[in-house]
């Protein structure tokens, strides 16, 4: 009989409550109930402000329910998640050190020895495309090169589970689906379990196994969760004339669209009050 891959991930009606300055609880997220299976790919996908970055912080083991659990490989997570790495929307490069340094950083600090680590840094960097710009500050880089370090800076470490906070979103339209798509070819060749955070549906559409729909906050929820069947592999730019992606778009923006006008007119009170 045939041994079964442990779950990577699962929350059980996780919630996560802070306490304001003014000593009132503010609920983000309520009885959140997600599983990501080994090598699928998950997309999360709400208005601003809903508690998407919430749940990968709490997968990442950096923030602890107040309610409800987090198991990875079915074991409860009860620290940070050692298992996961965790690609920023924001560049965690260090400006002070060249692509190749910030790559092999992430062996260095584990024991491996110098020369070790910057061979394997090479090959990451070449698998993303930027093999001849080791020797590059990250200011010397546009910003779709330095999100390809950083991309290569987490992989080297071989993560079981990879959380992605809307990485591309800084990204100009273009870059966004040229990443995308190296982004696929490398999950493709290694299977890993992932949980992409975006506001653009079109994109977790094009990326996913999974788009996971969460409702507006104060005490957001999971409203949806739509099996995504388009084959792969997938272009993003191609994938999106399908007639079959339309159907899924206007199916799930249908849930979405309400949560979203939602989120707006919350934002817009509080900016008012």
């Amino acid at each position: 009989m045939a041994m079964t891959e442990p779950t990577a991930v699962a929350l059980d009606g996780a919630t996560v409550a802070f306490r304001l300055a003014d000593g009132r609880v503010y609920t983000a997220v309520e009885q959140a109930n997600l599983t990501v299976d080994h090598g699928e790919f998950v997309a999360i996908v709400g208005p601003t402000g809903c508690g998407k970055s919430t749940l990968l912080n709490v997968t990442a083991g950096l923030l602890k329910p107040a309610a409800g659990s987090a198991r990875i490989f079915d074991q409860p997570l009860t620290g940070l998640n050692r298992d996961a790495g965790y690609l920023f929307q924001a560049d965690a490069l260090f400006p002070w050190k060249t692509a190749i340094d910030n790559v092999a950083i992430g062996l260095e600090i584990r024991g491996t020895p110098r020369a070790d680590a910057l061979a394997r840094a090479q090959q990451w960097l070449t698998s993303v495309g930027l093999g001849a710009f080791a020797g590059r500050y990250p200011h010397m880089l546009s910003g779709g090169q330095r999100k390809r370090v950083a991309l290569a800076q987490v992989l080297i470490r071989d993560p079981k589970i990879l959380l992605m906070d809307e990485p591309f979103g800084p990204l100009d339209a273009q870059t966004r689906q040229i990443m995308g798509n190296l982004l696929l070819e490398l999950w493709t060749a290694d299977r890993k379990a992932v949980l992409f955070v975006t506001h653009d549906l079109e994109e977790a559409i094009a990326l996913a196994d999974r788009v996971v729909i969460m409702s507006a906050g104060p005490s957001a929820r999971i409203i949806g969760d739509w099996r995504i069947t388009l084959p792969r592999p997938r272009d993003i730019a191609e994938v999106r004339m399908e007639k079959d992606f339309h159907a899924l778009h206007r199916e799930i923006w249908g849930v979405l669209k309400d949560e979203v006008m939602k989120g707006y007119v919350q934002s817009t009170q509080a900016g008012a009050a």
